[in-house]
């Protein structure tokens, strides 16, 4: 059996504290756990981790606690009412774990696991129905050998733009981690609007992910 595995970023994850702090401290946040069910007052409780002098002072919309700090590392706590629409939760309401969250410069980078093709798409579909600038960073598949067939895309699919925004995302660095450009750089080096490049580029990924898919269903 093969799976696969996706790294979405959701880049304006509205009332997010993660990203909030991310963005004031100029840090990249790690190490995040938040509990499975909400207290008596339902609420529910995270913790992160950042550089030991990194600087969160701002509003973040929630009180943030130090729990723990050492040389290298802070720990800090906070509480957020179980309402609230968490890019996380939505993306587990569909069965689907997250293993990995991060945030850096205000945005978050949620990877996860999935036996299906399809529910990365559904995945991707219900964050943008809640979020603006939700991008598919990362995407790969696990074979069982080496002697699996690749599955080949064609590019011809994309228009000249959208080939344009992704060529240029991808020499600078945009895909990588850590990123080597985030979504402002790459917009001003094309000459548009940080809305329009990430549209384009939503709209390039959905195109691929479609054929992907299609690649990827047996055969009648």
């Amino acid at each position: 059996m093969t799976g696969f595995r996706a790294t979405v970023v959701v880049n304006e994850p509205v009332d997010c504290p993660l990203a909030d702090v991310s963005a004031c401290a100029g840090e990249q946040i790690d190490g995040v756990s938040r509990s499975s069910q909400p207290t008596a007052n339902g609420m529910i409780v995270e913790e992160f981790g950042v550089a030991a002098d990194a600087s969160i002072a701002g509003d973040h919309g929630v009180e943030v606690t130090p729990v723990h700090a050492n040389d290298r590392e802070a720990i800090y706590r906070f509480e957020r009412d179980s309402n609230t629409n968490c890019a996380c939760e939505i993306i587990e309401q569909t069965g689907t774990p997250v293993s990995s969250v991060r945030a850096q410069n205000g945005a978050l980078y949620l990877s996860f696991r999935t036996l299906e093709l399809d529910t990365i798409t559904e995945i991707v579909e219900q964050l943008r129905a809640s979020f603006d600038g939700i991008i598919v960073e990362e995407l790969s598949q696990d074979h069982e050998d080496v002697t699996a067939d690749p599955v080949v895309v064609d590019r011809n699919q994309l228009t000249t733009r959208q080939r344009e925004i992704v060529e240029t995302a991808h020499e600078m660095g945009y895909f990588e981690y850590p990123k080597g450009a985030n979504a402002t750089d790459v917009a001003e080096e094309l000459g548009v609007a940080r809305s329009t490049f990430t549209e384009h580029l939503a709209a390039a990924q959905t195109k691929l992910m479609d054929a992907l898919l299609e690649a990827e269903r047996p055969q009648q």
